[in-house]
């Protein structure tokens, strides 16, 4: 093991290449060969500051902030030798963006137990590539369109346009019970939480940030145990978990989440051979972020999941 500085503190000033990155990125570039896992615990702990004040993992930089960071130790081999080279499927890529179908079962970042993701992968699989970054999340068990910058610029520009709700994000979801709205705008603020054990949670509450989705009934399904529908949720904020806590609330959770899902329903539809959420990121449609051009970008249903809902009787050929 070693120290990462001679110093018990280390201070990073950001310029511009720091700019508009959100702080947990940041750091993970800076602090090389450090699990993003511990990046997110130092974070929550309290113990970096940006200008001498707390900062949350999304937190975004300006040149000329200062960041605090405690002292770090090391292992001598350097974790970052441990991150296997992978490529994704390429929905569409240019010289500035590039959007994958992100596979189920896949983080998109390291952090929160796990110590790499999608962009570690890529980064490693593309030992040439100057700049990827994220531009948004998804869950780890949502599958679907994941939107990565390969310029500042550009990524700076699919952040303005997410912020403004410039991007149209649409997920396929089937739900238990039946759904009776051929379409309904469902606002409800949600608020982020840590459980006692530690885990990310979220809730509808008065005290939470705006939350706007748009749903749009599909299908129903008979279940092996009671209905189901299938849903296009169109998301107008990018809370987190925000399509998964909102069905939940109204009482429609989506089949196979294991945070706010029916746990026994769950149990049911895996021996009908459901083993993963059935929430999938289908389509974007964007405005290219550096030259305008419209995109109407797709991921088809995975397979794992159009097999299933093929075991499905449909109860409401008219829709």
């Amino acid at each position: 093991m070693k120290d990462l500085s001679k110093n018990s503190v280390t201070f990073l000033d950001v310029g511009e290449d720091g700019a508009g990155q959100r702080i947990d990125n940041y750091l993970a570039k800076k602090l090389k060969g450090v699990p993003k896992s511990h990046v997110y615990r130092i974070l929550r702990s309290g113990e970096v500051r940006v200008n001498k004040g707390r900062a949350a993992a999304d937190r975004r930089l300006e040149p000329g902030d200062r960041v605090r960071v405690p002292p770090i130790r090391l292992a001598e081999s350097g974790d970052a030798t441990l991150v296997p080279a992978r490529e994704f499927a390429v929905v569409f890529e240019d010289e500035a963006l590039l959007v994958i179908d992100k596979p189920a079962g896949v983080a998109v970042h390291g952090g929160s137990g796990v110590d790499f993701g999608v962009i570690e992968q890529l980064r490693r699989a593309r030992p040439q590539a100057k700049f990827l970054e994220l531009a948004h999340r998804l869950d780890r068990e949502t599958s679907g369109l994941l939107a990565i910058g390969k310029k500042r610029a550009a990524l700076t520009g699919l952040h303005d346009l997410f912020r403004a709700g410039g991007i149209d994000k649409r997920y396929l979801a089937l739900v238990k019970g039946r759904w009776r709205d051929l379409l309904r705008h469902v606002r409800l603020p949600l608020h982020k939480y840590i459980t006692a054990e530690g885990e990310r949670r979220v809730r509808v509450t008065p005290q939470g940030r705006e939350a706007h989705s748009i749903v749009r009934l599909m299908g129903r399904y008979r279940l092996p145990q009671g209905e189901a529908s299938l849903l296009d949720v169109e998301l107008r904020t990018g809370r987190t978990h925000q399509i998964r806590v909102h069905l939940a609330h109204l009482g429609f959770p989506i089949l196979g989440d294991e945070k706010y899902g029916d746990f026994a329903l769950n149990r049911e539809v895996q021996k009908f051979g459901l083993k993963r959420m059935f929430l999938h990121a289908a389509a974007m449609g964007l405005p290219h972020p550096l030259n305008g051009e419209r995109l109407s970008l797709a991921a088809p249903l995975p397979a794992e999941l159009k097999n299933f809902l093929g075991k499905l009787a449909k109860t409401d050929e008219t829709l």
